[in-house]
């Protein structure tokens, strides 16, 4: 590949990483608009409902108003993420995972902002039918490219392909 590929591939990320944050962010400060301090807004009674939340923890709650810790974890997984974007091959093979490591980078993001920013993370959706924790759009983006990043690592790429996430040199 091209210095010239390279260079609109990474230009093409930012960017997919700039639209992607934005509309979390978007979607938040709807969120705080329209939700905050009202009742949820039911979408599909008993099942889907829209519902107001500060969370100063992760996934679930837990870790409850550790933010150095979010900040810090944060900041070591942007670089962690970048440097295997850096790493990804520019082959068509591999557009799965530099799109998956986009949304990754995207959601880590969204809701780093809202730590520095708020103090807390603005979640809004709820699945009422399995009482599933309140969540938001960075949450998804995180959520579902962890999923896809594990179906990627141990049903499409060989270890070989993998490889160079691990040697010195890059491909």
């Amino acid at each position: 590949m091209g210095k010239n590929t390279k260079t609109k591939e990474y230009i093409w990320a930012i960017l997919a990483v700039i639209v992607l944050t934005a509309f979390d962010q978007f979607t938040k400060l709807l969120a705080l608009r329209q939700l905050k301090g009202n009742e949820p807004f039911v979408l599909w009674e008993g099942v889907f409902e829209l519902h107001y939340l500060e969370n100063r923890g992760a996934a679930f709650g837990i870790l409850q108003n550790q933010q150095f810790f979010f900040v810090c974890i944060t900041i070591i997984m942007a670089v962690v993420i970048v440097t295997c974007f850096w790493r990804t091959p520019s082959d068509k093979k591999f557009l799965p995972m530099k799109i998956t490591l986009v949304f990754l980078l995207a959601g880590a993001i969204g809701n780093f902002i809202d730590r520095m920013i708020r103090g807390f993370v603005v979640d809004f959706f709820y699945f009422s039918l399995i009482d599933f924790p309140i969540f938001n759009v960075a949450d998804i983006y995180v959520t579902v490219s962890f999923a896809v990043l594990a179906v990627l690592i141990l049903f499409v790429y060989k270890e070989e392909d993998l490889a160079v996430y691990t040697s010195k040199k890059k491909k």
